[in-house]
């Protein structure tokens, strides 16, 4: 048995898991194993990840999301801050889950911290600081035809994000998003 699995803590949304990978530290820096599949799938994290994302926010209050794919196209995602710091947050969008329609947001940054997003679930984060760098693996491939998504400051889901609508970077593609309730029928 892995040392990993006393490092990984069930979340309130079934399936969601937050790991805290142990950092070795001598006087050059740090070293961590971000990702080993054998390793994870002893922690329960068994899916197969296929694709590498990263993106950097140059700008604090830069939100991106709630991003999710349908179809064989749904992705469970593993993501990590290489620099910075984050609201991650999720929502679980599965029809036949007991927290259907639920949130859960939680504070990352550059330390060790991942959170697994299993499948079925909106995913979205804001930077907090500056040239925040987050690196996320997921399931599957990226697949336009099946991509959906919730808009950020949706009523509905009352998402407590730490900065007003006035000072959000967003993408124009996210500020058209719909809201929960006018995309309940296709959702998982």
């Amino acid at each position: 048995m892995t040392v990993l699995k006393k490092y990984v803590e069930a979340l309130p949304l079934a399936g969601l898991r937050l790991i805290k990978v142990p950092y070795f530290q001598d006087s050059r820096g740090i070293f961590c194993q971000a990702f080993s599949e054998r390793t994870w799938a002893e922690t329960g994290i068994t899916c197969r990840f296929v694709q590498d994302n990263f993106s950097e926010s140059i700008k604090p209050w830069t939100v991106r999301g709630l991003h999710f794919q349908r179809g064989t196209s749904v992705q469970a995602k593993l993501v990590q801050v290489v620099k910075g710091a984050i609201l991650d947050v999720v929502v679980d969008i599965r029809r036949d889950s007991s927290t259907f329609g639920q949130h859960f947001s939680i504070e990352l940054e550059a330390s060790g911290m991942q959170l697994f997003v299993p499948e079925g679930f909106a995913h979205g984060f804001m930077s907090l600081v500056p040239n925040t760098i987050v690196a996320y693996k997921v399931s599957q491939p990226y697949d336009p035809a099946n991509e959906g998504g919730i808009y950020w400051a949706d009523e509905t889901l009352a998402i407590k994000w730490p900065a007003n609508a006035q000072a959000i970077e967003i993408s124009e593609k996210d500020k058209g998003l719909a809201s929960f309730d006018e995309q309940i029928e296709q959702l998982f």
